[in-house]
C-alpha cells in the first residue's frame, strides 16, 4: 500500500489578515516535505464556493507550483469537476497535459461529478451533470491520443479540432473517478478507472465491501475509458500522528475530526444528497436485473445494523448539537481514523493495507490543527511509509 497525501487548504475561522495567503504557502511547505519524506502522491481537491471548508479552487495552479517545488513525488487531481459549466472537457484535457508536462510526467488524473452546492452555484441541472462526467470519460482520453478531435453528442459538437498538447506521459496519465456510493465504486470499475473513496465515516466491514464490489467491477470491464485499465484503489482519511496518543487528541485531533464531519455534511447538503442517492438506490434494487452488483452490495449491507458513527452522522443531518467528543469517539471505535503514536498508526495503516487498498490518502490538514502539527503529523507517518511499501 502506497502512503499519500490527501489535501483541501482548509481555512476556518476565526481569520487572521493575510489568512489565505498563509493557509496557501503552508500547503506548498506541506507538498514539499510530504516529497522529502517519499510520499508516493499529493492529492488536490476542486471545490468552489466553499468558505472555509476549502480554498482549492484551482488545484490545478496549486499542483504546478508544486511541481516545480518537488522533485519526485506524483501530482493528483482528486478531483477536476467533470460538468461543462464548470469546466468544459477541451479545457481539461489541455490543463491536465500541461500540468504533466510541468511535472514531468508525474499526473494522476480524476474526474467527478460534483455535488449539490457546485451544480447550483455554476447552473447545472443534475442529470446533466453525470452525463457530462460519462461524456468527459469519454472525451479527455481520445484528445489525448487522437491526432486530432471530432466528437458529436447531446452536449458538445466538435469537428477536426487540434487538441494540443498532448500528455508527457503515454498514452497519457492514470485516469481516476472519485466515488461516495456503492453505484460509483461499480461505475469506476466498469470503466476501468481507478477509485478515489473515503473512509472517514466508513466502518472497516463496510470498506472491505466497496473494495470487493470494485474489484468484481473491474473485472467485467472490457471497454476502459482510457487507453488501459487502472485497477487502483484509493481511501482517505483523517490521519494525525503525535508522538503519544494523549498527545495526538490534546492536540486537536477530536475538535477537528468533528469540525470536519460538521462542515463537510453542511458544504456536501448532504441530507439533500442522502435522500437523493437513497431514491437512486431504491429504484436500481427495483430493477428487473437485482441492481446488479450495487444491488447486490446494498442488500448485504441492508443487513447489518447501523453503528455508533452511523447514528451521529444521522443525529447531525436532524439538526441535533453533538459534541466533538462523541463524534470522535464514534469514529475512532469503527476505525474510521487514524490517530495516535506511530505505534498505534502502524498498526492502523496496517489494517488498511490488509483491506486491499492500494493508496492510501492521509487528511493531515483538518480544521484548526496549526501548522506544526500538521507538519509534524507529516514527518512521523512518513518515517513509517518504507513499513508499506
Amino acid at each position: 500500500m502506497l502512503i499519500d497525501v490527501f489535501n483541501e487548504i482548509q481555512d476556518p475561522k476565526p481569520w487572521q489578515e493575510d489568512h489565505e495567503h498563509q493557509r496557501i504557502t503552508q500547503a506548498l511547505a506541506q507538498a514539499r516535505l510530504a516529497d522529502e519524506l517519499g510520499y508516493g502522491c499529493w492529492w488536490q481537491v476542486e471545490h468552489h464556493g466553499a468558505e472555509e471548508f476549502s480554498l482549492s479552487s484551482a488545484p490545478e495552479l496549486i499542483l504546478t507550483a508544486i511541481s516545480q517545488q518537488t522533485k519526485r513525488i506524483r501530482l493528483g487531481h482528486s478531483a477536476v469537476l467533470a460538468p461543462s459549466h464548470i469546466n468544459h472537457p477541451i479545457r481539461i484535457a489541455e490543463r491536465a497535459a500541461m500540468l504533466d508536462h510541468l511535472s514531468g510526467g508525474r499526473l494522476e488524473f480524476g474526474l467527478t461529478k460534483s455535488t449539490i452546492p457546485e451544480w447550483r452555484l455554476f447552473g447545472t441541472e443534475p442529470d446533466d451533470a453525470r452525463d457530462q462526467t460519462a461524456v468527459a470519460f469519454e472525451m479527455v482520453p481520445r484528445m489525448w491520443t487522437e491526432e486530432r478531435f471530432s466528437c458529436a453528442n447531446e452536449y458538445y459538437e466538435i469537428d477536426d479540432a487540434p487538441i494540443a498538447p498532448k500528455p508527457y506521459q503515454k498514452p497519457h496519465p492514470p485516469l481516476w473517478q472519485a466515488a461516495s456510493s456503492p453505484a460509483s465504486f461499480e461505475e469506476a470499475g466498469r470503466r476501468g478507472v481507478g477509485v478515489l473513496g473515503t473512509t472517514l465515516w466508513e466502518p472497516l466491514p463496510r470498506v472491505q465491501a466497496l473494495v470487493d464490489l470494485y474489484r468484481a467491477a473491474v473485472r467485467q470491464c472490457d471497454r476502459p475509458a482510457g487507453a488501459f485499465v487502472n485497477d487502483q484503489i484509493a481511501f482517505f482519511t483523517f490521519v494525525h500522528c503525535a508522538d503519544t496518543d494523549a498527545e495526538a487528541i490534546a492536540g486537536g485531533a477530536a475538535a477537528a475530526a468533528a469540525w470536519y464531519t460538521v462542515q463537510a455534511l453542511t458544504f456536501f447538503e448532504a441530507k439533500a444528497h442522502f435522500l437523493e442517492t437513497a431514491a437512486r438506490q431504491q429504484a436500481m434494487l427495483e430493477s428487473p436485473d437485482g441492481g446488479g452488483l450495487t444491488g447486490d452490495f446494498l442488500r448485504a449491507d441492508a443487513a447489518v445494523a447501523p453503528n455508533h458513527a452511523q447514528i451521529c452522522i444521522g443525529r447531525i443531518l436532524d439538526g441535533e448539537a453533538v459534541s466533538d467528543e462523541e463524534i470522535f469517539e464514534a469514529l475512532r471505535d469503527q476505525d474510521s481514523l487514524i490517530v495516535g503514536s506511530p505505534r498505534t498508526c502502524r498498526e492502523k495503516l496496517r489494517t488498511y493495507a490488509d483491506l486491499g487498498i492500494d493508496r492510501l490518502m492521509c487528511f493531515h490538514q483538518v480544521g484548526r490543527l496549526p501548522h506544526e502539527a500538521v507538519m509534524k503529523s507529516i514527518r512521523l507517518v512518513g518515517e513509517l511509509i518504507g513499513e508499506f511499501a
